[in-house]
């Protein structure tokens, strides 16, 4: 009986330690200063993730990416999408039909005279690219993610 309670207590620490490492990591890639984030990111990562920014069409690591994998947030290397939900759309940019839950936020973006679904990491705010809907590309949620490779970072299934 005795062994059972301590069994408990120590899974209940083990379960919360757990808990607050993530909190913590999310909780600390949040409250980076601009010059903290300079730090931290590439010049061209800055531009795209804090100053939402686009990289060219075509010219992205991960726009033909085919390995099985996590794709991860390159500011704060939250996972964002599985392999799984990647096509190839032919936009020039990585192509998602769905993230992993909880993992974005999302919100309407009327800059340039369009209205657009902006998606941004839940945990630092970082800015992924756009979503679009209704395109008829034949993937389960007719959504289309459409991801700066500066974005993210890919952690192969092997790693």
């Amino acid at each position: 009986f005795f062994f059972k309670h301590i069994i408990y207590i120590l899974y209940f620490f083990i379960y919360f330690s757990k808990i607050f490492r993530f909190t913590r990591r999310l909780l600390m890639s949040t409250k980076l200063t601009d010059q903290e984030w300079r730090v931290k990111l590439t010049p061209e990562q800055f531009r795209i993730l804090r100053e939402k920014g686009t990289e060219r069409p075509g010219t992205g690591e991960y726009n033909k990416h085919k390995e099985k994998g996590i794709y991860h947030c390159a500011g704060c290397d939250t996972p964002l999408y599985t392999s799984d939900t990647k096509f190839d759309s032919g936009c020039g940019w990585p192509a998602f039909f769905d993230a992993i839950p909880g993992a974005l936020t999302m919100h309407e973006d009327t800059s340039f005279g369009m209205k657009r679904t902006e998606i941004m990491c839940a945990a630092c705010g970082g800015h992924m690219g756009h979503v679009f809907y209704g395109e008829k590309y034949g993937n389960p949620k007719d959504e289309r993610h459409c991801v700066n490779s500066v974005s993210i970072k890919f952690h192969g299934d092997k790693q």
